[in-house]
């Protein structure tokens, strides 16, 4: 492996900067933006896996599932195979924008995406209790029909309407590390586990089956990052560093945390939202707890600044 191996987990929704802003087209410059800056970290000598979200892509594809078939008869796309197509798209923007800046710069390192699936337990008591509400809303009689006849499982979503609701269970394995090993041992860039990876159980005999679930994506690149050995596990997120009682009049911004400051305040429950921040220091105390070195939490244009020390929050043992 690298001497110097980072694992940098970008956000679904970094691609889509605001509701103006959503075509295949903006996402793409939004990525080449991105991957400026990871060509920053790769041009200081960083052998980087980059890992991303995959929400708001997986939602327009189901979008589009749901009108083709309700305006065409077309079959509806499951959602693991929608997974699947928003690792191939962002993929595909991340790898030609990354590989044209390094090319810019003259830096001769082959960037490639891994479409990849995560194992996941099938008794992960997620599946019990779904909660990661996906897809369109419906009116109550589509959900009934759906959740009797497709196994759906729906709920009301605050007197908006109605929404399916699936698991997000815990990653176990990287079902293709042993191919993202060897393509970073060859000096290769890879994109991988997208959108947390492409949810799979073992189903006996048969191997390996997609289920309908959703894998966080900071969970999965901390994994990632724990089996590579990684050096650094990166963030990259909407916000420069990570702050303490956020918007109150003591507010406090974060240089760095130990793991054992992070545990604290975490337990707390006060700090950190749980749909955003949370998940990303729970990841990190994962990464932590079980060998890795070091981690940081900052936005793609303060990556090279925070390398350095000057900015982003730092996460350590």
């Amino acid at each position: 492996m690298a001497n110097k191996l980072a694992v940098v987990a970008i956000g679904g929704n970094s691609l889509i900067k605001d509701e103006k802003h959503k075509t295949v087209e903006d996402q793409y410059q939004a990525a080449k933006e991105t991957t400026f800056h990871i060509a920053d970290m790769i041009e200081a000598g960083w052998t980087v896996a980059i890992g991303h979200g995959n929400g708001p892509q997986v939602g327009f594809i189901l979008r589009r599932s749901e009108i083709a078939a309700k305006a065409e008869g077309m079959h509806e796309v499951p959602l693991d195979v929608c997974g699947a197509d928003s690792q191939g798209a962002i993929g595909y923007a991340l790898q030609q924008t990354l590989q044209n800046e390094l090319n810019r710069r003259g830096i001769k390192k082959p960037v490639a995406t891994v479409v990849t699936q995560v194992l996941v337990d099938k008794d992960d008591p997620a599946f019990k209790n779904p909660s990661k509400p996906i897809g369109s809303f419906m009116d109550e009689t589509e959900a009934k029909h759906r959740e009797k006849d497709m196994g759906w499982s729906v709920v009301e979503d605050a007197g908006r309407g109605w929404r399916r609701v699936v698991a997000s269970p815990l990653p176990k394995e990287v079902v293709e590390l042993e191919a993202v090993k060897t393509l970073i041992d060859a000096g290769m860039i890879v994109i991988t586990v997208g959108g947390g990876g492409i949810p799979v159980i073992q189903a006996g005999e048969e191997g390996y089956q997609g289920v309908a679930a959703v894998i966080d994506k900071d969970f999965a690149s901390s994994l990632l990052a724990r089996l590579l050995k990684a050096d650094l596990f990166l963030i990259s997120t909407a916000v420069e560093k990570v702050a303490v009682n956020f918007g109150k009049p003591d507010q406090k911004w974060l240089d760095k945390m130990t793991l054992a400051e992070a545990k604290a305040y975490l337990a707390e429950g006060t700090h950190f939202a749980k749909g955003s921040m949370a998940p990303k220091i729970e990841a990190i105390i994962w990464f932590l707890e079980n060998g890795g070195k070091q981690a940081l939490i900052t936005n793609p244009e303060s990556i090279g600044r925070a390398l350095k020390g000057e900015t982003g929050t730092w996460i350590v043992p």
